[in-house]
């Protein structure tokens, strides 16, 4: 059987990472050339401008990679974190909307970006934590309020009657770390 100088360059990456173009240099002298020939043959996944994947094999076929390993060759990064409105069902307070998009917060990029077959929306926020507790998922709840499809009111009245399933000190150092100035006063007359 013939070898073929991108089954180097297939080799060298793992199934199931994503990587950026530059990060392949080292294993192939034409990685452009390469990356379109394994990408023809269907070995490769181009899942945007400079970003590959060499998909995890299942009996089904290619997997598609994992949301943090993406958004991480996409950002160059690991300093973001993947939020979603669906979270909230969590907090016990009645829920019901079901919501497809996935936020990264981050302290890079904004806006809306097509990664493979998922969009993300990027929000550039200064500070957040690197997991997120119940209580910092109340407090980006309430942030997030008015962008809900729930009912504001009977959002809020519902919390009253169960602030006291929430620890009240680790709330309220969340809502001074990260809540918008609403949600800071929406959090001071919960626990006054």
């Amino acid at each position: 059987m013939k070898k073929y100088r991108s089954d180097y360059l297939l080799n060298s990456m793992k199934p199931g990472r994503v990587y950026r173009r530059k990060e392949l240099n080292e294993y192939s002298n034409s990685v452009d050339r390469e990356l379109a020939e394994l990408s023809f043959k269907g070995a490769v996944k181009k899942l945007s401008a400079g970003l590959y994947v060499k998909p995890e094999q299942s009996r089904f076929g290619g997997l598609p990679p994992d949301d943090k390993e993406l958004v991480r060759a996409f950002l160059n990064d690991n300093q973001f974190l993947l939020m979603s409105f669906n979270y909230y069902t969590s907090l016990g307070l009645g829920f019901t909307q079901l919501y497809n998009e996935t936020f990264v917060y981050n302290r890079r990029r904004h806006g809306k970006v097509k990664l493979g077959s998922k969009k993300f929306v990027f929000k550039n926020i200064p500070e957040f934590p690197k997991k997120p507790s119940r209580e910092f998922l109340l407090i980006d709840m309430l942030n997030n309020l008015n962008s809900l499809g729930e009912d504001s009111f009977e959002v809020l009245k519902r919390l009253k009657k169960k602030k006291d399933n929430f620890n009240m000190r680790k709330t309220s150092l969340m809502a001074k770390r990260y809540g918008k100035v609403r949600t800071k006063k929406i959090i001071k007359e919960l626990y006054a």
